[in-house]
């Protein structure tokens, strides 16, 4: 069976409601989330979590000056009518909607031990200043981000590769099994 990610385990480390949201911004944050990565991309592994980050499309209007009619001009280069234009507005799509799909721990591997470590590794890497409480805050969400930003992936959830990266996360030997 898959399990579905969900912003109370992202975010706050929920552990099963030990951690109650700080504000209703954060609760907020949650229940986009959720409704994000209620399921897993095609093909996931049963007993694996995801999340997803989507990247809306970028639509930009295009506004142009088309000739309707060109000038006439006469040899001696009079201009007897000048040219005719209208306005031509359009919508263009200079970038696709895209959805990056991501492993994550499961919630049961998301103690406040867990946490702490990360903080402790993203202050090591001086991604993260505050200290390791184990509690999935703002500052450490933020540090997140900028780890995993700077590794090609901008979001603020936990990935498996993150905690893989920062020695927190078995990581699978070609040919070995789970």
């Amino acid at each position: 069976m898959v399990r579905p990610v969900s912003m109370i385990v992202m975010a706050s480390v929920g552990l099963a409601g030990c951690v109650q949201p700080s504000s209703t911004g954060e609760s907020q944050a949650r229940t986009e989330l959720i409704r994000q990565t209620q399921t897993a991309p095609p093909g996931a592994p049963d007993g694996t979590c995801w999340g997803k980050t989507v990247t809306p499309a970028r639509v930009e209007t295009v506004t142009e000056q088309v000739m309707v009619q060109p000038p006439q001009v006469m040899t001696d280069g009079t201009v007897l009518e000048p040219a005719i234009y209208r306005t031509e507005t359009r919508t263009k799509i200079t970038r696709e909607r895209s959805e990056t799909w991501f492993e994550t721990l499961c919630a049961p591997d998301l103690t406040p031990e867990l946490i702490a470590s990360v903080q402790r590794a993203l202050k090591v890497r001086g991604h993260y200043r505050g200290e390791a409480h184990g509690r999935m805050d703002a500052r450490t969400r933020t540090a997140i981000r900028r780890f995993q930003k700077a590794n090609g992936l901008d979001t603020d959830i936990l990935t498996l590769q993150t905690a893989r990266t920062l020695g927190l996360a078995p990581v699978q030997r070609p040919g070995a099994e789970e």
